[in-house]
């Protein structure tokens, strides 16, 4: 049997969400990404029956942080340098 080598699905689903709520309130527009990219990885090739739930959890918030930083940055770049 070959030895394990690299992170486990538990360990990228945690710093996944870590990293989505990280993402919040600095640096979205990379942690998003990331978060979503550590989601992803920590579910495997399975999207139907148990997920682990951090992995979802990092998955889903990553693209809502991935999302508000495009849109702030949308509405930073505009006329009225705000988001409306």
């Amino acid at each position: 049997m070959w030895p394990r080598t690299g992170p486990d699905r538990a360990t990228l689903g945690i710093v996944g969400l870590v990293c989505a709520v990280a993402g919040f309130f600095v640096l979205g527009i990379v942690l998003g990404p990331v978060a979503i990219l550590c989601g992803r990885l920590a579910m495997g090739r399975r999207w139907n029956g148990s997920h682990p739930l951090p992995a979802l959890v990092a998955l889903v918030l990553g693209c809502i942080d991935t999302l508000l930083s495009i849109l702030w940055l949308a509405g930073a770049a505009g006329l009225g340098n705000g988001i409306f």
